[in-house]
């Protein structure tokens, strides 16, 4: 099944006084397929942004900025994973093509950076409406 192939990496963090570091991804790490693009987006309180399916690209999600809670499906639609990531769960999410993605805000401010294997192409990702992938968003 497509969705054991997601990978779930606690990440270090380094907490300073003036100023904390939150580490997302070597070149050696596990899940690291090459270098596209790297953005940070946000997702404001209660708010869903998804479903996306990439059909190429590779994900690499991690948020430093409040919690964010991620949902994965395959076509098949009969199994969802689910992952929160924080500052106080720190961990890279590593999503592989062909699994529909959703996520949604729980803090006043959330702010996630994705690390992806390609640029941006507008021609490989589908986007279909929330009601159309049956999850009981909490």
């Amino acid at each position: 099944m497509s969705l054991s192939r997601i990978i779930y990496t606690e990440e270090k963090q380094i907490f300073h006084q003036k100023g904390d570091i939150f580490h997302i991804m070597k070149k050696s790490s596990n899940g690291f397929n090459g270098f596209g693009e790297a953005y940070f987006t946000t997702v404001h309180q209660g708010d869903i942004k998804g479903w996306k399916k990439h059909t190429q690209m590779t994900l690499n999600l991690a948020v430093p900025v409040g919690e964010v809670e991620f949902v994965m499906t395959d076509d098949n639609q009969k199994e969802f994973k689910i992952f929160t990531l924080s500052p106080e769960s720190y961990h890279r999410l590593t999503v592989p093509p062909n699994l529909w993605v959703a996520f949604r805000g729980v803090e006043e401010y959330n702010l996630v950076i994705n690390i992806a294997d390609m640029e941006h192409n507008p021609e490989e990702a589908i986007n279909i409406p929330l009601e159309e992938i049956k999850y009981e968003w909490q």
